[in-house]
């Protein structure tokens, strides 16, 4: 007998309308597998076109394309997206105001990020149940689900071309006629899995390259890419969480990383900023000062942005120059290289959503870890811990 999971449930999939963003929360594999469990799926026209997924790709595995996003967003149980809801241009409205009470989202909804407090409002006054893939714990049973990962590595590789690519001088060590050329130093500000992807990146690039993380075992990591690392030596129990993740540093303890740090920002030619507390606001560790003494020409790319950024003068989704030094706020990193992070982001979701659903039917344990650390919003109340932390409710 077939396993009828999704029986009765219609999902729909909207185009993304973030500038830059190329990515789609579904590809013809996995709604296959929506329709193959008894689902109806709804795709708005277009939604694939920036991965290079045609209309009718769709079509051939059964689902039903729509014109317009209302039709989407107004006839779905559950809405699948990459990025949170913002205001549609064309239509004049608010994603969020297309919604409606009952309905289920799941995304990237960053919702410690002041940035999003008012979303995360309006979608609790509009009793929607909202999840969000940035809060998924890293343990076993959730590695499949983890987009953030899957994400975190495409931004890493990404960061560094960003940085080789606005940097003013060459990146490898190179021979000329008129003498040798030093290669430029990266400073890998956390050695997650972005922080290792951008650092192995830098290295084939022919960088002199550093890292450094409040954790020990990040910085093992980064070691055995054969990078130079700066150890903080903050106590392990201050700097290291439940499944692995670096923890809010007190403030006395942030002072002491910023200081230990500073030499080596100053000194950099590109600082890929990449620092992330899960479902927090990102700690600021580059100050405006540090940025004052950075050699002329340097780069900052900060890829913790959609969680407020590890510089204190990052611009979220801009590119500006400060002191003579670039910072690279730019938001969708992975979206700028869409075949391969859709292709990883589709299978995440779709391995999350199939945790939330039993025979049509959605199942919100908050007994279930993954469900506990990830749900939003629910029955008009927020009740994600790192959001109501940021937004002052507790």
């Amino acid at each position: 007998m077939a396993n009828l999971q999704f029986s009765g449930l219609v999902f729909g999939i909207p185009k993304e309308i973030m500038s830059g963003e190329r990515r789609v929360s579904a590809n013809p594999d996995t709604i296959e597998q929506f329709i193959a469990g008894g689902a109806k799926v709804l795709v708005e026209q277009g939604a694939g076109e920036g991965s290079f997924i045609r209309d009718e790709e769709y079509v051939k595995v059964g689902a039903e394309i729509c014109r317009e996003p209302m039709q989407v967003f107004g006839n779905a149980d559950i809405i699948l997206k990459v990025k949170e809801p913002a205001f549609n241009e064309i239509q004049k409205m608010h994603e969020a105001d297309m919604m409606h009470a009952g309905q289920a989202l799941v995304t990237f909804l960053h919702p410690a990020a002041p940035a999003n407090h008012n979303l995360v409002k309006t979608l609790a006054e509009k009793g929607i149940l909202s999840l969000t893939l940035d809060s998924i714990p890293r343990i076993s049973r959730a590695q499949e689900m983890d987009a953030l990962t899957s994400m975190s590595t495409v931004a890493g590789y990404k960061s560094v071309l960003f940085a080789a690519n606005t940097l003013t001088k060459f990146v490898p060590m190179t021979g000329t006629a008129v003498g040798m050329i030093k290669p430029a130093t990266a400073l890998i500000i956390g050695a997650g899995v972005a922080g290792l992807q951008a650092a192995a990146t830098a290295k084939r690039l022919g960088a002199v390259v550093y890292a450094t993380d409040i954790r020990p075992d990040a910085l093992e990591h980064a070691k055995s890419l054969g990078v130079k690392v700066i150890e903080t030596g903050i106590p392990h129990e201050l700097t290291t969480g439940q499944g692995g993740y670096a923890k809010n540093l007190p403030e006395e303890w942030l002072l002491k990383e910023r200081a230990i740090i500073r030499e080596t920002v100053v000194n950099a030619d590109i600082v890929i900023g990449s620092a992330l507390v899960p479902g927090k606001v990102a700690p600021i560790l580059i100050t405006e000062e540090m940025v004052k003494q950075m050699k002329p020409g340097s780069v900052i790319i900060d890829i913790s942005i959609d969680q407020g950024g590890n510089c204190d003068l990052t611009v979220g989704g801009e590119i500006v120059r400060r002191y003579d030094v670039t910072i690279d706020g730019t938001k969708n990193i992975p979206g700028m290289v869409p075949t391969t992070s859709t292709w990883m982001f589709a299978r995440n979701i779709y391995n999350f959503v199939s945790n939330l659903l039993k025979d049509g039917k959605l199942q919100i344990n908050l007994e279930d870890e993954i469900i506990s650390s990830s749900i939003v919003t629910k029955d008009g109340e927020i009740l994600h811990a790192g959001a109501r932390e940021a937004m002052g409710l507790d």
